[in-house]
């Protein structure tokens, strides 16, 4: 954790272990619209940025990789960071304990994370998450929901259908019969539909 911190007016204060001038702060959280010097780790509603979300896969995705799991999705939430693990012949709960042991100890060197938070790992269940090319390929023929970052022209942002293609630009559905294309930059969130 940083020993300086900005407040949004621009001034500089010092944070002592428990938190900002000594005191700790409540929820595991900084108060609201408090910012880290450099970028802000927290968005308006207790939301973390897509940045620390991004920095994060960076780091744990090889560790994963290299324990023999590929890492499906990282979520974060107020003091939470959750990662889901797959492998070809399932994970178990001593997988997760593995992937636990060896995370946490590169969180603890790397510290990217400003806040007091609660590492949980687990597999990714039925309705998993599309989050790459690859997770897409993997699961042509399946059934899929889709939300859009932003509504078409006709306002449908939410899709539910059958994965019929992917490709370089994007994936194909097949909804109600009728094909819909879909760019990947287009696509906001996407898992299983079982």
């Amino acid at each position: 954790m940083r020993d300086r911190r900005v407040c949004p007016q621009g001034r500089t204060r010092s944070v002592g272990p428990g938190g900002l001038d000594g005191s700790n702060w409540s929820r595991g959280k900084p108060p609201r619209g408090f910012c880290f010097l450099g970028e802000s780790f927290w968005a308006e509603g207790g939301e973390m940025t897509g940045t620390l979300r991004e920095r994060l896969i960076a780091l744990i995705e090889p560790v994963v990789a290299d324990l023999g799991f590929e890492l499906v999705e990282l979520e974060l939430a107020p003091g939470v960071v959750r990662l889901f693990i797959d492998h070809s012949d399932g994970v178990r709960v001593e997988n997760c304990e593995r992937v636990s042991r060896e995370v946490s100890a590169l969180l603890d060197v790397e510290d990217p994370i400003p806040t007091a938070y609660r590492l949980e790992v687990s597999s990714p269940g039925l309705d998993r998450v599309l989050r790459t090319r690859a997770h897409f390929e993997r699961f042509v023929g399946e059934r899929v929901w889709i939300e859009l970052k932003v509504p078409r022209a006709q306002g449908r942002r939410r899709y539910t259908g059958r994965l019929a293609a992917v490709d370089d630009e994007g994936i194909r559905l097949v909804v109600d019969e009728q094909p819909v294309s879909m760019a990947f930059g287009e696509i906001g969130k996407a898992k299983l539909a079982p």
